[in-house]
């Protein structure tokens, strides 16, 4: 490699020019950082700028570049420079638009700037471009397990972009759920009447599309390997076991219905009149098969039909579902219009707590009731067999009436709401039942060879692991992607959409895998882990702790990396007890060097130093913005962004307080079931890391209260500077750190 050459640029704009001593900054970073080439520059991001530091770059030998100007979030396609690596200053959001332009706060703010070109010297010293992963997969296939609504969108839609698909369906034929509706709720406007389901015309587009194979009858029996590279048995129930190779995975299992028969209180079982919404679905399609109406299940006509929503749904002593399914409000509306289209004459009642229709507005609700469908707000009690036809007792929640009837009602349908395909429940314990059913399930869906577990994780109610918000599809197996209700409860409509979504993603990845970069969330990074072995002590903290389930063990027992699964959140690095595991650019001596590189005040000088480790996904963010919204706070701070929590190394924490720093703070994002975490674990294993340092600290005869780990969103950008003045109050009010000076 050729030798180190640091190059550090200064920029004059946006105001820095007016606010700091710039030339005092560029002696900063020659003198005190050692940069071999200093320039400033009136705006480092224009043209002329950017050209400037290219020169440098090609002609002068310059490898690494330091740029103090804007947020390492702005203008990130200016900064980049391939041969280089590339450390950038925050001197604008987190320095002159977060201290107040007073004659008095000019002196904090230039130390304050003068802190962090050091510790962007020092960081690019320890750092690296990273070299591509020699492992990275090629194979650009797509494999959809699941031929439903959303299988077949999904396989369509990467089909059409250009990418082989493999189809692999359980049952004799495609269509799954959908397959089985007599009609679909609209999707379309004027959302006035039920649709044909659309399966016949989806499923022969499936299988006129030359790109598209499909196996039927079929599972995936064993599936490893890594984006790109992954290989998968696939094994149809007449025929022999298949090895394919795909590059990237949607899986696409759907939903079943919750098991009525949980609800003897509604009737269902010891009464054929009481079906849930499936069974109705099968009267409807044997009644249009035979062209006659529908009618009860021992053939006599019917005249009353009541639908009984959340049945077995937003349960909330824990027996049944604790969750909305979202469709079930369209559906029973749909399943109405059935009997009033064949004959107005016959009564239809919903039941409802809350009406919910998404997709359409008030619409399709509007036209049920044009066609006479009746909506009572009400909860159901009991439904109990009277005569020849049945009872329902409900709580007319408008008249506030508990013993409100329905009498000879002809057929009961009770919304039971959907219950993901999941798969194995990797993290539950034998006797755990989630949500009224066993989640402990025997049967696989993807026979994943990971050391964590044959499936991918799931979320509380056994959906799979993904974010709303924040990182749809994705789950913790990088390259495997869900979609329609196996993900989140949800209509055709949404699935078809989900499905879209998650075929954008496989495509995502196979092109970042073929090209060795990450996926979701650092986009693009060409970095990934690797270990000194000879260091290791085989604790095997890193491969219980990776959340993506990229390390295994090798015949040694030693951690195996494999890169291709790697997220880069560094969770890794900071579980190691012994510091062996780093990336190109981003290492425990990254970090530390910035550390140390911190000039910290005597005891005397009441200039208190606190350290900020700021995820670089919310609390990062969250800190920009207050600057760009002027929201002053403490200058006492210096801010690093890590990559998450999770790769906060424990020696980051003893290294500052040694140093003489008064106080750590540490910013990551909400943990817990509702978590929002990027890395998904890394928030939650930071706040059990520190929860052991109290012990530490007392031994060192320090307060506890000198490092302190905090919960942000991105959104809270009031908060976060008020949080750091808080805590700055306190380490006032704790006293200087006894360590300075040592």
């Amino acid at each position: 490699m050729a030798d180190m050459k640091v190059g550090a640029y200064l920029c004059q704009g946006c105001g820095l020019g007016e606010r700091l001593d710039i030339k005092g900054l560029a002696t900063v970073a020659q003198k005190e950082g050692k940069a071999q080439v200093v320039r400033e520059h009136e705006f480092l991001c224009n043209s002329q700028g950017v050209a400037m530091i290219q020169k440098d770059v090609a002609e002068e030998g310059v490898n690494r570049v330091v740029i103090g100007a804007c947020s390492r979030r702005a203008k990130v396609e200016a900064f980049q420079f391939p041969t280089a690596a590339v450390t950038r200053v925050n001197l604008r959001e987190q320095v002159i638009w977060s201290q107040p332009d007073t004659d008095e706060a000019r002196e904090l703010t230039q130390e304050m700037a003068a802190d962090y070109i050091r510790m962007g010297c020092a960081e690019a010293k320890k750092t690296a471009v990273p070299a591509i992963n020699p492992a990275a997969g090629h194979n650009k296939r797509i494999l959809v397990v699941g031929g439903g609504i959303t299988g077949m969108t999904a396989a369509l839609e990467a089909a059409r972009g250009g990418y082989d698909v493999l189809l692999v369906e359980k049952e004799a034929a495609l269509g799954g759920f959908a397959a089985k509706l007599h009609r679909r709720v609209p999707f379309t406007e004027p959302f006035a009447d039920p649709q044909d389901n659309g399966v016949a015309a989806l499923a022969a587009a499936v299988q006129g599309e030359s790109r598209i194979q499909v196996f039927l009858g079929a599972t995936t029996t064993r599936t490893s390997g890594a984006p790109g590279a992954f290989s998968v048995d696939i094994t149809t129930e007449s025929g022999p076991t298949v090895t394919e190779n795909v590059g990237a995975i949607v899986m696409a299992t759907g939903f079943r219905p919750y098991d009525a028969s949980r609800l003897p209180e509604f009737g269902f079982g010891s009464s054929p009149l009481v079906v849930d919404q499936a069974g109705l679905e099968a009267l409807a399609s044997d009644a249009a098969a035979k062209g006659q109406a529908i009618v009860r299940p021992d053939g006599k006509a019917v005249k009353s039909v009541v639908f009984v929503q959340c049945a077995g749904q937003r349960d909330e002593t824990g027996t049944h579902l604790k969750y909305c399914s979202g469709h079930c409000c369209n559906t029973s509306i749909k399943q109405a219009m059935y009997f009033k289209d064949q004959n107005p004459n016959v009564d239809t009642a919903i039941i409802y707590t809350d009406l919910r229709t998404p997709g359409n507005g008030e619409d399709f609700y509007r036209s049920a009731q044009r066609k006479g469908v009746t909506f009572t707000k009400g909860r159901v009690a009991k439904v109990e067999t009277a005569g020849d036809g049945l009872t329902v007792h409900f709580h007319d929640l408008i008249l506030n009436d508990q013993a409100a009837t329905i009498s000879s009602v002809d057929l009961v349908v009770l919304a039971t709401g959907q219950v993901p395909n999941s798969g194995v429940d990797i993290e539950a314990k034998p006797a755990e039942s989630k949500d009224g059913e066993a989640r402990v399930q025997s049967v696989s869906i993807l026979n994943l060879t990971y050391r964590q577990g044959p499936d991918v994780p799931q979320l509380k109610y056994g959906f799979t692991d993904s974010h709303f918000i924040c990182f749809p599809y994705e789950t913790r197996r990088t390259g495997i992607y869900t979609a329609g209700p196996v993900r989140r409860p949800m209509d055709i409509a949404q699935a078809v959409e989900d499905a879209t979504g998650a075929a954008l993603k496989a495509i995502q990845s196979v092109e970042s895998a073929a090209h060795g970069r990450a996926v979701h969330p650092r986009a693009g990074d060409l970095s990934y882990p690797s270990f000194r072995r000879e260091g290791c002590t085989q604790c095997k903290r890193c491969t219980v702790e990776c959340p993506f389930g990229a390390i295994d063990e090798d015949e040694q027992r030693y951690p195996q990396f494999n890169e291709g699964r790697c997220r880069r959140c560094g969770t890794c690095m900071g579980a190691c007890p012994v510091r062996v595991i780093s990336f190109e650019n981003y290492s425990i001596d990254t970090v530390g060097a910035q550390i140390k590189a911190v000039d910290v005040p005597d005891e005397f000088s009441e200039k208190p130093r606190i350290l900020l480790l700021a995820c670089e996904n919310d609390a990062y963010p969250a800190l920009d913005m207050a600057g760009m919204n002027r929201r002053v706070s403490s200058a006492f701070v210096r801010t690093i962004p890590v990559r998450c929590l999770g790769s906060v190394n424990m020696i980051w924490i003893t290294d500052a307080l040694n140093s003489g720093y008064d106080g750590v703070m540490l910013m990551g994002c909400k943990h817990g079931d509702d978590y929002q975490c990027h890395f998904v674990k890394g928030s939650e294993l930071a706040s059990y890391r520190m929860s052991k340092i109290d012990d530490t600290l007392k031994n060192l005869n320090l307060e506890v209260d000198r490092v302190r780990t905090l919960e942000v969103a991105i959104t809270d950008i009031e908060r976060v500077p008020a949080l750091i003045d808080e805590y700055a109050a306190k380490i006032n009010e704790i006293g200087m750190s006894p360590f300075k000076g040592f």
